[in-house]
């Protein structure tokens, strides 16, 4: 038995992984308003199907769905295998609230009522 697969086979494996991985993965990039979808996310950044997305680097916005998740600085560090991989310089989460310092109106929460 022969573990010996042919080029044509490991291309239409890589291919199939690739197509895989898109349909699961909700993660995308914003970048000049066009998004481009992310293969895979890590702590110190992020890669991207090369064919599919330009040599990106500046802001960019983080989506997964409709969900705004960061907002990065970022550069490409290297291209192996059709796939880029992009480094963060800063890495900034989103915020659903106001901060603390923020100064928030304080209004009554309940009236006392009077006694004669």
């Amino acid at each position: 038995m022969s573990t010996f697969l042919s080029k044509e086979v490991i291309a239409g494996l890589e291919a199939a992984q690739k197509t895989d991985s898109g349909k699961k993965n909700r993660l995308r990039v914003e970048f000049n308003k066009n998004r481009y979808p992310v293969l895979q996310l890590k702590k110190s950044g992020f890669c991207v199907e090369a064919a599919k997305a330009p040599m990106m680097r500046g802001l960019v916005d983080f989506y997964d769905g409709d969900k705004h998740l960061k907002q990065c600085l970022i550069v490409a560090s290297k291209e192996e295998n059709g796939i880029v991989y992009f480094e963060y310089k800063r890495n900034t989460n989103t915020q659903t609230s106001v901060p603390k310092d923020f100064y928030q109106e304080t209004s009554p929460v309940a009236l006392i009522p009077r006694l004669l």
